[in-house]
């Protein structure tokens, strides 16, 4: 099957499987490692990717669904070669710990400031509901969000 996609911002075009995950095409085809895979099966977020504005887990996301569409990575975050607010402001919270889940979390906070640029804390827990961090208790993650959105970094 052939894919015509935009990815961070940029026009992708490549023939894969209908049936491969957008988790696997991303992290195999496009060497883009950022993202990662925790369970496989929806359960963690380690693996959340903005597509056409929304969260969404990756391993859940098979090819033939990322037609056309517009797809965020973590690794599309950057500008200019720097770090974003957002990327920026989780680090100098102390929100990355071991850093597996921090791709997600700060995907699934930046789909929310997209929408949300003023999140209540119950709705920024509500956002990063579908993510799981083993390391901390969420202070320094929620603490970074409400940073982000207090200096209107996105």
């Amino acid at each position: 099957m052939r894919l015509s996609f935009i990815l961070n911002g940029k026009t992708t075009v490549l023939e894969t499987e209908p049936d491969r995950r957008l988790l696997d095409l991303l992290r195999e085809d496009l060497h883009l490692t950022g993202t990662k895979e925790g369970c496989g099966e929806g359960e963690c977020g380690a693996c959340t990717v903005i597509i056409d504005g929304e969260a969404v887990h990756s391993c859940l996301v098979l090819a033939c669904q990322i037609e056309g569409k517009n797809i965020l990575t973590i690794e599309g975050l950057e500008e200019n070669g720097e770090l974003s607010a957002i990327q920026r402001i989780f680090t100098e919270e102390i929100a990355i710990q071991c850093g597996y889940c921090t791709a997600g979390m700060i995907m699934s906070a930046k789909a929310l400031l997209m929408h949300n640029p003023n999140p209540t804390e119950a709705e920024i827990r509500n956002a990063l509901a579908g993510n799981i961090c083993r390391c901390s208790g969420y202070t320094q993650i929620i603490r970074a969000v409400k940073r982000t959105a207090a200096e209107g970094g996105c």
